[in-house]
């Protein structure tokens, strides 16, 4: 028997002997189950910009198919984003409310968002706006953790998550659901998966709406507390067209709108509420100069607009909004060490709010970059190397080198060093009364060393990362620039197929803390756990399937003086699925099964038990 337990030291030594005690008795346990054949790997493109086989990325990348999502019973993104490894979800409520994806413990905004191959997010906050993107027109998400800015510039410091709409298909598809669960909650979809000789397309409808519960508690801080329900509505849609013609040559139209109705606390007096908008819109042409020569030209653009139009502040009134419009051209070429990658890009970001403008309102950021991915016998490597220049900073050049080993036929070793990136946010700099209009770009030096054991039924992964930031920005009103703080841990990863059941665990340390001497030197960084455990598996038999998620985190705080405490948490939830018929399948959740009572930032609620169930049709 193995015993593990959780430990906050700043080493990690005692969490590292768990580790590998862990590791240890997973091989030797099911190695029995080792030869029982399993599905080909799925294909990435975000972690090279090229497709390629998962298991032959050097980076560490999740890809969750439509139908892990679907069986999850998850109701928004940003819950969906919580169970999965190496991920960390803060919010400030229940759906639709304000929420935080912190990957391998670096900040929330240290994470870039693609939809589709589009940036989206808001370049005043400098985040990505996860709380209005509906979980329910995603086909496939990918997560590579680890710093991109080589290959997507600024804000990919932590990594890179895709998600993608549906695509089309041959023949007529369609599809609807219907979940009901407590406090009102109502979702209904619809949608059609099409193709027929040179066109194909698809198009899905959502809607949300529920009545919530009261996002916050007494001890909110800045007076927040409404002890009143915070509700969500949304509307959302997506839509794709594609042509094909000549020899493979490709062209394809998308886009995907979100408005949603938030219902949120910010004192007594008011039932505070924003409306809120999401769209994503592209084009791209695709194909072949010559047999080996693959080009993709893109052009897209994104908006987030955010309209607070009732609050107990009349000073918090009026809209915000950022537009994103992004041109790429992406080239692929053989050589004799792999695929060459030559990337040519220009993003433009103009962002607005009621009242006095900015100071600067927008900005412009042309890249190139070059990448290379390729492997022979035993090694494989990737290196990519990327220049920016920004309209407000200047150039910035960042890079990546990753190397791995195949010393044994199911043993890899693989190790990688690389630079970042990440330009300040106009609130950063321009706020009225909040902002630093002398603040300059982080920069990072990032290192990471993986072992990887993979046989045809499971594989083990365990990665060590050190990220270090130079010029961190401080939260809150009169950011600065910190000199130094370093973010580094360990993360063990294990999945195994044993015939109709499959189990997933990731037990993961992080140690995020501000190194620079003063009052808060060896602070941890607010609002990220130290030590998380996620379990999560799943059991086949005829018809029916039963799953069921298991996470815990220990301890974090809420400030940068760690005086604000916020207490570790588990939660536990249960899902049955039931294949009525080929096209109809009847689903069950119970999420928070104990009815744990905890919060994610400090004076907010998150949910309590919910029960919910589902209804899917799938047409063949």
């Amino acid at each position: 028997m193995v015993l593990f337990s959780l430990t906050a030291s700043r080493s990690g030594a005692g969490l590292c002997l768990s580790f590998v005690s862990v590791a240890a008795a997973l091989c030797a346990v099911s190695e029995v189950h080792a030869q029982t054949p399993t599905s080909m790997p799925p294909i990435v493109v975000t972690a090279s910009r090229t497709p390629m086989r998962v298991d032959q990325a050097l980076a560490d990348v999740t890809v969750i198919r439509r139908e892990a999502i679907e069986q999850a019973g998850a109701q928004s993104l940003p819950q969906f984003l919580s169970q999965q490894g190496g991920v960390q979800v803060t919010s400030s409520g229940g759906l639709g409310t304000s929420s935080s994806i912190f990957l391998r413990g670096m900040e929330a905004r240290h994470t870039l968002l693609l939809i589709d191959g589009v940036r989206y997010g808001s370049a005043t906050v400098g985040t990505p706006i996860w709380e209005n993107l509906p979980l329910a027109l995603v086909e496939r998400i990918e997560i590579v953790r680890g710093p991109m800015s080589g290959l997507y510039g600024s804000d990919a410091v932590a990594g890179v998550i895709q998600i993608f709409t549906r695509k089309g298909q041959a023949g007529w598809h369609p599809h609807a659901a219907l979940t009901l669960g407590g406090d009102q909650l109502r979702q209904t979809g619809a949608g059609m998966v099409f193709g027929q000789g040179v066109i194909d397309g698809a198009v899905d409808l959502q809607h949300t709406q529920t009545r919530g519960f009261s996002a916050t508690q007494p001890q909110a801080p800045f007076r927040n507390h409404n002890p009143d329900r915070d509700g969500f509505h949304q509307d959302a849609a997506s839509a794709r067209l594609g042509l094909t013609w000549g020899s493979g040559w490709r062209a394809d139209a998308h886009m995907m709108q979100s408005d949603g109705l938030s219902q949120f606390d910010d004192g007594l007096g008011a039932d505070s509420q924003a409306k809120l908008r999401a769209q994503v819109m592209g084009v791209a042409v695709q194909g072949q100069w010559a047999p080996a020569w693959g080009t993709v030209l893109r052009l897209s653009r994104s908006a987030d607009d955010y309209a607070t139009i009732a609050s107990s502040s009349p000073y918090s009134l009026g809209a915000v909004a950022t537009v994103q419009r992004q041109f790429s051209w992406e080239n692929t070429l053989p050589s004799p060490v792999g695929e060459v990658l030559l990337l040519a890009e220009r993003v433009q970001q103009n962002v607005s709010r009621d009242g006095a403008p900015f100071a600067v309102s927008e900005r412009t950021i042309d890249g190139v970059a070059l990448g290379l991915a390729g492997q022979r016998a035993l090694h494989q490597w990737q290196a990519n190397v990327r220049h920016d220049r920004n309209s407000q900073f200047g150039s910035q050049v960042n890079g990546a080198l990753g190397y791995g080993y195949q010393f044994m036929p199911a043993w890899r070793v693989a190790g990688s060093l690389g630079s970042s990136f990440v330009a300040p946010s106009f609130n950063q700099l321009y706020y009225p009364g909040f902002g630093n209009p002398n603040l300059v770009p982080e920069e990072g030096l990032h290192k990471e060393l993986s072992l990887r054991w993979a046989l045809a039924s499971q594989a083990l992964k365990l990665t060590w990362f050190d990220n270090r930031i130079r010029g961190y920005i401080s939260s809150g009103p009169a950011p600065v620039n910190i000199p130094r703080t370093q973010i580094n841990g360990l993360s063990l990863a294990h999945s195994l197929t044993w015939g109709l059941a499959s189990l997933e665990t990731t037990i993961e340390h992080v140690d995020p803390h501000n190194v620079t001497p003063g009052a808060n030197w060896g602070k941890q960084l607010p609002r990220r756990a130290q030590d998380s455990v996620k379990i999560s598996g799943e059991v086949k038999q005829g018809a029916w399937q039963w799953g069921g998620v298991f996470n815990a985190y220990n301890r974090r705080f809420d400030d940068l003086a760690n005086t604000v405490r916020v207490g570790g948490f588990a939660t536990l939830d249960l899902r049955a699925d039931w294949q009525v018929a080929p096209e109809w399948r009847l689903g069950w959740r119970l999420n928070n099964v104990s009815d744990k009572r905890y919060e994610t930032v400090y004076g907010y609620n998150q949910p309590g038990r919910e029960a919910q169930v589902t209804l899917r049709y799938s047409g063949l």
